[in-house]
Parts: structure tokens; sequence; C-alpha cells
């Protein structure tokens, strides 16, 4: 008889039976649709080079190769949408191999941003597409959706180059174009900086300037140019092209006092003369947020705000018609929480901006 010591050594040295491998979820049944063929937003021309730049063609021989080549960045695009669709899923295409930067999130600055609006009218959002890879990118957006038809608003990526998408939705499930927004509303045009192109947010819709859109159901065209907007003669005429509801122009964190008082009054002067009746913002520099302690910093945001405010002035003695002023104070907040290095802002920021914007340009669009 088997002593009951030898039996468990023969049981502990028996081998151990293979686990099968988990079978991998069944991939979805999709039906993919070209983004373009949607209610694209964002963009002010239509002579582009590629299917997502934000200046035309004309500009790659007029700007300087900077401009140019942030001008490709698809920043402030989206596409609007309605479906019936149980997922949302996407892939698209970049040009850039760097999918993120040191104060930029790979998601905000190659991938996707989606939002969906309530049955209350408002927009909420859902989720993202995350880019892992270079050039191509697929991911699955939103699942498991509640029925219904309802409208979607996708951001595109602000700090790459978008040069294919397409929407991937339930087999056979029904999708439309975004409907139109406020009957014969024009855009509301941002002619600024990389705070405007929207570094340092966590998703393309972070921004303030898509916040904004958000806010007042409103197209918005966002012309930011990371170290580059400085009311250049060469940029403005484009950003004059654009038939506007309204201009705002906030380059003053990429030029100096002596910049600001060579080129702010001319860039108005080309906007007005483009269009004599369009409302037109002049923004202060955000406060830096170690400008309390750091000396050099302060000086750089008082000059630039005496420079513009002198500038305003001049302006508002000769009657200037359909211009307004928005200060620094209250931009990104008192308490540095709003910026993540001092000067661009966090999500915190970008939304107190938008606050700000907000109030002003509502007056401005009466």
């Amino acid at each position: 008889m088997m002593s009951r010591r030898k039996y468990l050594g023969l049981m502990g040295s028996a081998p151990l039976m293979a686990q099968a491998p988990a079978a991998a979820p069944a991939a979805p049944e999709l039906d993919w649709h070209e983004a373009k063929k949607f209610t694209v937003e964002g963009q002010g021309f239509k002579d582009v080079k590629s299917v997502y730049d934000r200046l035309p063609l004309r500009a790659e021989a007029t700007v300087r190769p900077e401009v140019w080549g942030l001008s490709r960045n698809s920043a402030g695009i989206l596409v609007r949408f309605m479906a019936d669709t149980r997922a949302i899923h996407a892939r698209w295409t970049v040009t850039g191999k760097n999918l993120a930067g040191v104060n930029i999130t790979a998601v905000a600055s190659s991938g996707l941003d989606l939002y969906a609006k309530t049955d209350a009218g408002k927009w909420r959002w859902l989720g993202i597409g995350k880019p892992t890879k270079f050039p191509d990118n697929t991911d699955a957006l939103a699942e498991g959706l509640i029925p219904g038809y309802r409208e979607y608003m996708l951001y595109l990526p602000l700090r790459n180059n978008v040069t294919a998408l397409e929407i991937g939705i339930s087999k056979d499930a029904k999708i439309t174009p975004g409907p139109q927004r406020l009957p014969g509303a024009k855009p509301i045009v941002f002619y600024g900086t990389s705070i405007t192109h929207g570094i340092s947010a966590s998703r393309a819709g972070m921004t303030h300037v898509a916040i904004l859109g958000r806010m007042m159901n409103r197209e918005v065209i966002n012309l930011g140019f990371s170290g580059n907007g400085k009311m250049e003669p060469e940029v403005t005429k484009f950003v004059a092209e654009i038939d506007a509801e309204a201009y705002v122009l906030d380059c003053l964190p990429n030029m100096n006092a002596k910049e600001v008082t060579e080129r702010a009054e001319n860039c108005v002067n080309t906007l007005r003369g483009a269009h004599a009746k369009t409302p037109i913002l002049l923004v202060e520099d955000r406060n830096y947020g170690n400008g309390f302690l750091v000396e050099s910093r302060k000086k750089h945001n008082d000059d630039n705000h005496d420079a513009l405010r002198a500038v305003y002035a001049k302006m508002q003695k000769v009657k200037f018609p359909g211009l307004f002023y928005l200060k620094a104070d209250h931009l990104v907040g008192l308490d540095g929480e709003g910026l993540i290095d001092g000067s661009h802002p966090t999500d915190l920021g970008f939304m107190r901006q938008a606050i700000e914007f907000q109030k002003v340009l509502a007056k401005m669009l009466k």
C-alpha cells in the first residue's frame, strides 16, 4: 500500500495542465466613413495643401517657414456628426514622428478628443483617441453607448499634422453631418501664440478656444502659431481674408513692447480695412505665474501691457469703431495654479481664460 507521504510526493511532481490562452475579444463590426464628408469646422480656407491645414497653400510662399510649418497642425479643427451608433472608433494618420512634447501630452498633441451633446443640449466629454505609434493609429473612442441618435464633436490633434481621418460606427448605424450652428453665424477667429495653439492643454477640447466654441455654440478658428504669433503683416492679411463674427488678437506673449508699438495698430487697421464693422478684441499677454518674484518676467508683462494700452488709447481717441480690450489681470487667476511652467496654461488656466474671454465676447457679439 502506498504511503501518504509517497502519494503526496508523486502528486507534487505531476506536470501541471497547460491552460488554453484566453480568446481575444472579437473585433466589432464597423462601417468606416471619411470624416471630411461630415461637418468640418475650424478651417478658414478651402484652398489648402493638405486636407486639415489651417492656412491656404498660397501662404507657403508668403509667411515665414516657421509659421507655415505650424499652420499645418490641425489645432482647433473638429468634425461634427449625428449618429445612432453603439460604438465610435477612429483611425487617423499623422506626419510628425514626435507624438508628444515636453509640455504637451501625446493625447493633446497627436490624439483625438470626442464630445457628445446631451439631451439637455450641453456638450459633455466622452472619450479620447490615444496615439501610440507613427504614422497610423486606430482606437476605440467610445463603446457600449446608450441607444439614441445624437450629435458628436471630434477634435483633431493640436500639435501634429493629420492627413487622413476616418470614423468607425456600429455596422448599419446611421450617421449624418452635424447640423448648422446659429443661423447665419460666422466664426470667431483667434490669432495668437502657443497659448492659443493649445500648449499645454491635456487634450484638444480643453483649449480656451475650444471651450468658448462649446460655451457660445459658435464655430471658432484657431490661428495660434506656437512661438510665432507676432502680428506680422504677412499673416494678418490671411486672417483678414476670413469673414468673421469677431477677431481676437492675442499675440503679446510672443512679442516685446517695441514690436507691439510697431505692429498692433497696423494689424487692427488691416482687419478693419477688410471688414468695416466686425468687432476686434485686443488681448494683453497673461501674467507670468512667477512674475511676482522674477523681476525680468514682471517687466516683460508690464512693458507689453503699457505698449498695447497706449495703442488702444490712441485708437479710442479717434473713436476707432468696434475695438475692445481685455486686460491680463484675471486671465489665468492670481494663485499660479493656472500655469504649467509659469507661461502655458493648465486645463484650469484654459478654463479661467475661457470665462474671461466669454464675458467680453458676449458684449462684442450683441
